[in-house]
């Protein structure tokens, strides 16, 4: 995929935040209470920051640490967005087919302790909620619903999880392990387990990102043959079904989530390229290498028009002119794709991108995401930026964030609801 490719969650596995907790301007507003954009008087807009926990990439730095590092790294995090007058925070709970919170359906993440099911001695999930409302950030729960491993090797899962008791549940794919989204046992299953979180915590938001059906892999097959000829007979082709499992799947978690807890929204951060023009005329004036239309057979201009959804995110993880993916022609088609559904509309930064010597010179820019930020402004349906990831939000390369802050974000404002 080039630099049209997904996040690449291994290449950024170094530099993690340190432990030590923040003080200053950051400390100070979360004391301050609640009414912050009633002081201000300002329009409500998300500025998020997402924290990743898979391969341990922004939190825990390792596994392993005492309950006391983990907690004030997770800390260090929640007041990072303080200071940069952020207001959300998303944090992966359910990195992979895991989780960070003592679940009824699936083992401990192994991103904790270094071991898969092994108890950390404390509830994660619970202590980032109150923490993050105790510094007026809202958090949005991050789910991956169908990834069971970054390897291929059932016997490597804890014995007791859920994809060794249900082998016929498994899909090999390009080196991983994905739960098969054309089953039905397997969709009640993962919604089940992502509403054991719902119920019983605060959350303000269940969040998923990119991965549907896998990220296509040159030369290897996903093998949903047998799911395919037991329930795919009433659709056109392969494609339509597995669109339509992936369909069922945010249509009835957006019920589910409604009926259980209506205040808590429902959000996904989707592959910023639905379909590319030459593939489509109503798709974006693109070139990307990936459509998640066809290759992610994830249907996600469909789940705004339906409004299964209460906000997208796309990432929209390319610079200004751009020449395949151009920001200044994606964020404009979201524009037109959520006007008048009542979606909010909230754009993915790839701060991880700035100052990497892989990427071009926009990168090396210290006031190219500030140009994203102007940008969006123009539109009105923009109702906010998120970005990726909450280390980079504190190690601030070339000042980008900082410039960010100075000349968007002078006061702290409430997130829309």
């Amino acid at each position: 995929m080039g630099q049209l490719s997904r996040r690449t969650f291994s290449a950024v596995a170094a530099g993690v935040l340190s432990g030590t907790l923040l003080t200053g301007s950051g400390a100070a507003v979360a004391r301050e209470g609640r009414g912050v954009s009633d002081r201000y008087g300002q329009r409500p807009e998300l500025r998020g920051m997402w924290v990743a926990t898979v391969s341990n990439i922004d939190w825990p730095a390792r596994p392993g640490l005492s309950v006391a590092e983990q907690q004030a790294q997770l800390l260090a995090h929640l007041d990072t967005a303080v200071e940069r007058r952020l207001n959300t925070v998303i944090l992966q709970v359910r990195p992979t087919a895991d989780a960070l919170w003592p679940s009824r359906h699936e083992p401990w993440a192994q991103y904790l302790t270094g071991t898969q099911g092994k108890d950390p001695g404390w509830d994660p999930l619970d202590f980032a909620v109150r923490e993050a409302h105790r510094r007026e950030l809202e958090l949005h729960a991050w789910f991956n619903p169908y990834r069971v491993a970054n390897h291929a090797d059932p016997e490597r899962l804890i014995a007791s999880h859920p994809a060794r008791r249900n082998p016929d549940w498994v899909v090999p794919y390009g080196g991983k392990l994905y739960y098969n989204p054309g089953l039905p046992e397997v969709r009640r299953f993962v919604q089940d387990a992502m509403f054991d979180a719902v119920e019983r915590y605060d959350i303000d938001a269940v969040h998923w990102d990119d991965y549907y059906y896998p990220y296509p892999v040159a030369g290897e097959t996903f093998d949903d043959d047998e799911a395919y000829e037991r329930y795919g007979g009433g659709f056109a082709d392969r494609a339509d079904w597995r669109r339509h499992n992936i369909d069922l799947l945010v249509s009835e978690t957006a019920e589910r989530l409604r009926k259980t807890k209506p205040r808590v929204r429902f959000g996904i951060s989707p592959f910023a390229v639905w379909r590319n023009k030459g593939t489509d005329p109503e798709g974006s004036d693109t070139r990307a290498g990936v459509e998640t239309y066809d290759d992610l057979y994830a249907n996600t201009r469909k789940w705004v028009r339906e409004r299964w959804i209460d906000y997208i995110v796309p990432q929209v993880y390319w610079n200004i002119g751009f020449t395949a993916a151009d920001y200044a022609k994606l964020v404009p088609w979201w524009v037109d794709v959520v006007r008048g559904t009542g979606v909010e509309l909230y754009i993915g930064e790839a701060l991880y991108k700035v100052a990497d010597p892989a990427q071009g010179p926009a990168w090396h820019d210290p006031a190219e995401l500030s140009r994203h930020l102007t940008l969006c402004r123009r539109y009105p349906e923009v109702r906010g930026n998120v970005y990726f990831s909450a280390k980079h939000v504190a190690a601030d390369p070339i000042g980008a964030m900082t410039r960010v802050v100075e000349e968007h974000y002078q006061d702290r404002v409430r997130p829309p609801r």
